[in-house]
């Protein structure tokens, strides 16, 4: 009873939140585009159901994270509409700003931060929760190369080679120095995503396909050369890298033939579901991080294949949305915005739920806007509020 109470209660409240929302973009100035905003309300939904789900099987301090993400999806939609107050211009005036901001916090979360699970990644706040800095570095990180690339496509007079090479190594320090702090604390998975989001940017700006072509050979060269001193001298890789690069490297290149507790359950759960899954709040089994990295398994246990299809054509509805953002505006650091947080959620999305069925290594990454996480989450809502900026001044000129 009181679960069909809970359902009720959340469908209700965002039935209004709906309706109340398309009556104010009738009225405001604000132009949002609805087939972004709807499927994040969506996606709202889903992922407070779904980590209810979770409730039964965590531990009694973690029986409320449902309400709390509740209150971050609050939190979030606040801050993407106050941005809309400033508007993308002030954060792309304001980039070196937000840059050394990211870099000062990822400098004294090594040196201040709580360690959990051996890693120094997050600030603790009493009362609130725990803060990422990384998450926050990715967005800084868009904004700054979008600044970057804008002012030098507007300020190059052609297409000199020894222009661009110049320019591609300021923005390889520029990265490079985030990279470097993160993958000391350590999160491989942040890092990764710093170097994608750097070449779907780059890309996006038109870049000519030879430095892309040389740099993905010096990566598989250097690649060939760590992979073959971790194989062929494993002594040597830790004298180098240290035991813990040598032990990260080891559970991330040895995923597929692992065992552990969290794919084996994750897998299990998957895979008893069948067609419409074994119904709400009933996940079979415990698998560790059920609530943030395997919400995808937790989703898919009590949903099955049929629901496992709506929630990827969602995403994959939300993905074209954004993308199709690009297309429609006409400022360039906007679409090289676009290019960023597509890159950010599209990675994350086959990532996550790849890793959950055992076909890429498990990685410390959230499955965006389903995943538990105050940090995650309001990184996610900060990106969609650039995002209401780039459609609100399309819709608005439209209108």
């Amino acid at each position: 009873m009181k679960i069909s109470l809970f359902i009720f209660i959340i469908f209700n409240i965002c039935g209004i939140i709906i309706k109340r929302v398309i009556k104010m973009q009738k009225e405001s100035k604000f132009k949002v585009e609805k087939n972004i905003l709807i499927p994040l309300i969506l996606f709202m939904i889903i992922s407070v159901i779904t980590i209810y789900c979770t409730k039964s099987l965590l531990p009694s301090d973690l029986q409320n994270l449902y309400l709390k993400q509740i209150l971050w999806y609050t939190i979030g939609f606040i801050i993407a509409f106050v941005m809309m107050l400033f508007g993308n211009k002030f954060l792309y005036n304001n980039a070196y700003i937000l840059y050394i901001i990211g870099v000062l916090l990822l400098i004294l979360v090594l040196f201040i931060g709580t360690p959990i699970n051996n890693a120094k990644c997050w600030f603790i706040i009493p009362y609130i929760g725990s803060f990422q800095p990384s998450e926050f570095m990715k967005i800084f990180l868009i904004i700054t190369l979008s600044r970057m690339i804008g002012d030098f496509n507007a300020e190059r007079r052609n297409s000199d080679p020894m222009e661009e090479f110049k320019f591609l190594i300021k923005v390889l320090i520029v990265v490079g120095i985030p990279s470097v702090l993160t993958f000391i604390e350590p999160d491989t998975g942040a890092v990764l995503i710093y170097f994608i989001i750097t070449i779907v940017m780059l890309f996006t700006a038109g870049f000519k396909s030879r430095w892309f072509v040389a740099t993905i050979s010096i990566i598989l060269v250097l690649g060939g050369v760590f992979l073959g001193i971790y194989f062929l001298n494993g002594d040597l890789f830790i004298k180098i890298f240290g035991t813990s690069f040598f032990y990260r490297m080891d559970r991330i290149l040895n995923w597929s033939n692992s065992s552990g507790l969290q794919l084996t359950n994750s897998l299990t759960a998957i895979g008893s579901a069948g067609s419409l899954g074994h119904g709400f709040n009933h996940t079979p089994i415990y698998f560790p991080e059920m609530q943030t990295d395997f919400i995808f398994a937790v989703f898919a246990s009590n949903f099955g294949f049929i629901g496992v299809l709506c929630l990827i054509s969602l995403l994959i509805y939300f993905d074209i949305n954004i993308i199709s953002l690009a297309e429609k505006t006409n400022d360039a650091c906007d679409k090289f915005t676009v290019g960023g947080i597509i890159a950010v959620l599209l990675f994350q999305q086959i990532q996550n739920i790849s890793m959950t069925i055992g076909l890429l290594p498990i990685m410390g990454i959230t499955l965006p806007f389903i995943s538990y996480g105050g940090s995650s989450l309001l990184s996610y809502m900060i990106l969609i509020g650039m995002l209401f900026n780039i459609s609100n001044e399309k819709l608005r000129f439209k209108n």
